[in-house]
């Protein structure tokens, strides 16, 4: 075996591979640093680009050659990872505030991607992107070797402005991850300031300044102001963003999406919501985007009475319209390791940055001023004994050594010297030099009280800031609203209001007719099958059906079967007990009022809400006497105040005798379920002997006529309430008995006071 071999467990070598590879990518590739807010690939583009000389007042240059002198020169990976990272920083629906400037296809918010090949489109450096790049060679930075080693590279940019707030970044790392919303430069800048003169601020303190994230449409940021004290003093988050509308006439126009939201994806969604009937109030969809406005979408609704905000607010819960995004602000920090920062400690942390980098700026300009002035002291020599300096120069064989030890000045002075032209030996020359050399040392006395301040370099970088504030500077663009309306219509909303009329047969057959002049008895029936009952409301409702044994079963209008063919039966849709059979439908809002009934004469008022069941098997909803059979319901409306019933009875000797009674519908309980009251005085005993029931009840308004249906030869009679009078009592009485002739089944129905002629 080789010596030189070592053994180490696959455990081992697996764990140091995986952790050394999860290092390079959060450090090189995922997360950007605290710093310059750049990523390496985008740094590496940039510092590419100003060594090209592409500065904002220059011609564009090809892209093709920045590219290839990023991966030729510092970041060796693929030509299309490079320019995609280019794109990025040069479109401003991504970019808060762009990095490069393009010209030529650099794609679309509807595409990001459909930029062109980087030999088509020209590039050069926004002079918002100079904040980065403008100190770089003015001793600010450490610089590294690139990765063959034949040219140096920042390791970090000298950013005048916390340009990762600015611009924000997302990326993924292995156990990581980074989402960092954009800001406005002027809210950002204020809170840098703030931070600089008070280190103690709180995040309450920062958001009187940063009101929320910025980007870079007018779309509405939806987050509270709880929401964002949190994201703000943890660093995580979330907040959501919709898109901005305006109506005109009865179309929607879209005029600004989410970040980074695809419209065509959206009307996608949209349609796909028309295809399945859940938007029938819209009509239309139209893409009217172009180069002068990018965004347009147009939603056309159906007529003018429909409600766009609404609509809206179900678009904003099913669609990209409105859109969720995470904040998590995790950063290099100066000590380079990763770090979720709390706003604050954001902030606090890059001007430390900041700090250290313009006093290193200063440094380095005191260095050079302290040496121009000591060349400058050299020259001046000159001009003392100038017949002394050229006698040397023209006799001595080692001039240089010879002015050095005569004049004793160093070696840089003495290069300085021999290096000056005749020209510059006039006396005008010797006068500028003073002058430079006051200046400078003027300059130096500054630059070191500066260095030696902390509150004067705190002023520096305060004055700074405000410059650029005042030269960049731009208003907030995403308003920011403290709660979303947003919620999906429910199955019901999303019906249009229509007239119907649900019927029911005697067999438990049901069906739905469009309109309220349906003549019901006219309809086709299954064999002998024929009609039990209906009710009349919109086919936005909940119609509630009612069996014999006092339960309900809810079905949406919508969802029933048309009239126009049999239609289905009931037990299809719903689990009913055996032997029961269905006796009738109510339809209307929650708050329509509806008279239940038994034929043991028991009845009660109650609201529709409190009949409607969510399951199957239905609710028991009227607690029936034993062998008592639930009467079709009555629908009740604000004219009514009478409550006719009828009921059938059978004396000792077998006689049967229909009889009537009328009483004020106020003396009957509104109940949200139960036994009830009597309507009618009938007796236990005689209701179990079957010699006693009740067969139906009305409702009346006082200017509404009764129609009694019975089966005598006649067929029934129209009666007016003051032909009724004799009938009219107080609830529970045992009524009068019916005119001869009204024999069999009574039926009652109230003929309202629009209506002139009786049923057929």
């Amino acid at each position: 075996m080789n010596k030189n071999l070592t053994s180490i467990s696959l455990k081992d070598y697996a764990e140091e591979s995986y952790l050394n590879y999860s290092m390079y990518v959060i450090l090189d590739r995922a997360l950007p640093h605290i710093g310059d807010g750049m990523k390496p690939v985008q740094r590496r583009i940039l510092y590419a680009m100003s060594e090209l000389g592409l500065n904002a007042g220059s011609k564009y240059k090809k892209s093709a050659r920045t590219v290839g002198d990023v991966i030729g020169k510092f970041h060796p990976h693929g030509d299309s990872a490079a320019y995609e990272a280019m794109v990025l920083m040069a479109q401003n629906f991504s970019f808060r505030y762009p990095l490069v400037d393009g010209q030529g296809n650099w794609g679309t918010q509807d595409d990001p991607k459909s930029f062109a090949a980087m030999r088509y489109t020209e590039s050069k450096l926004t002079g918002f992107a100079d904040l980065l790049l403008s100190e770089l060679k003015l001793g600010t930075v450490d610089w590294q070797p690139n990765f063959d080693g034949s040219l140096l590279e920042p390791t970090i940019l000298s950013a005048k402005i916390p340009s990762i707030l600015l611009n924000g970044t997302t990326g993924i790392a292995v156990g990581m991850a980074t989402d960092i919303p954009s800001h406005n430069i002027k809210e950002v800048l204020d809170a840098s300031i703030y931070v600089l003169e008070n280190p103690k601020a709180t995040t309450k303190d920062l958001l009187n300044f940063i009101k929320g994230p910025d980007f870079s449409n007018s779309s509405p940021i939806i987050a509270s102001s709880d929401e964002l004290i949190e994201m703000y003093e943890t660093g995580k988050g979330g907040f959501k963003i919709r898109a901005s509308w305006v109506q005109e006439g009865n179309d929607i126009i879209v005029n600004a999406l989410p970040h980074q939201a695809s419209g065509s994806k959206i009307l996608e969604q949209i349609a796909d919501q028309m295809q399945k009937k859940k938007l029938p109030m819209v009509v239309d969809l139209r893409d009217e985007g172009d180069h002068k406005e990018p965004i347009r979408l147009v939603i056309s609704l159906k007529s003018n009475r429909i409600n766009a905000s609404e609509v809206m607010n179900h678009l904003y819960a099913t669609t990209d319209l409105q859109k969720n995004y995470r904040s998590n602000m995790n950063l290099i920090s100066l000590k380079g390791s990763p770090r979720v920062f709390a706003l604050k400690d954001l902030i606090t942390e890059w001007l430390k940055f900041r700090q250290q980098t313009v006093l290193r700026k200063l440094e380095h300009r005191l260095d050079q001023v302290d040496d121009r002035i000591h060349v400058l002291e050299g020259l001046l020599l000159v001009y003392v004994d100038l017949d002394k300096v050229i006698k040397i120069i023209r006799n001595s064989d080692e001039p240089k050594r010879e002015l050095m030890k005569t004049f004793k000045i160093s070696e840089i002075q003495t290069n300085a010297i021999l290096e000056i032209r005749l020209r510059q030996l006039a006396k005008l020359e010797q006068i500028k030099l003073v002058e430079e050399k006051s200046s400078l040392k003027k300059e130096r006395d500054e630059l070191e009280k500066i260095i030696k301040s902390k509150s004067r370099l705190k002023t520096y970088i305060k004055k700074e800031l405000k410059e650029i504030k005042e030269n960049f500077g731009d208003d907030r663009n995403s308003p920011i609203e403290d709660s979303s309306d947003a919620k999906a219509f429910s199955e019901e909303e999303m019906v249009t209001s229509e007239a119907v009329t649900i019927i029911i047969s005697k067999a438990g057959w049901i069906r739905s007719a469009k309109g309220h002049d349906v003549n019901a008895g006219s309809l086709a029936f299954r064999g002998d099958d024929k009609l039990q009952h209906y009710a009349k409301g919109r086919n936005n409702q909940t119609a509630v059906f009612f069996d014999s044994g006092g339960k309900t079963f809810s079905l949406q209008a919508h969802s029933l079967p048309s009239a126009r063919g049999m239609g289905e039966p009931l037990t299809g849709r719903v689990v009913a007990e055996s032997g029961v059979t269905f006796e009738g439908v109510a339809i209307g809002t929650e708050e329509s009022k509806i008279l239940i009934s038994n034929s043991a004469g028991f009845g009660f008022i109650s609201y529709l809400s409190n009949a409607i069941s969510n399951q199957k098997k239905g609710k028991q909803f009227m607690k029936t006497p034993e062998g008592s059979s639930v009467i079709s319901p009555v629908a009740i409306n604000k004219n009514h105040k009478f409550v006719a019933a009828t009921f059938s009875s059978q004396d000792s000797k077998g006689k049967v005798s229909n009889k009537m009674l009328i009483f004020p519908i106020n003396e009957l309980p509104i109940l949200p379920k139960g036994k009830g009251n009597k309507l009618i005085s009938i007796s236990t005993k005689a209701f179990k002997e079957k010699s006693e029931f009740m067969m139906d009840v009305c409702c009346l308004a006082e200017d509404s006529k009764l129609h009694i249906h019975h089966d005598g030869k006649t067929g029934g009679k129209t009666w007016t309430i003051k032909e009724l009078e004799e009938y009219i009592s107080s609830r529970a009485k045992r009524g009068r008995v019916l005119p001869a002739g009204y024999n069999g089944i009574i039926k009652l129905e109230e003929i309202e006071k629009s209506k002139d002629s009786a049923p057929q």
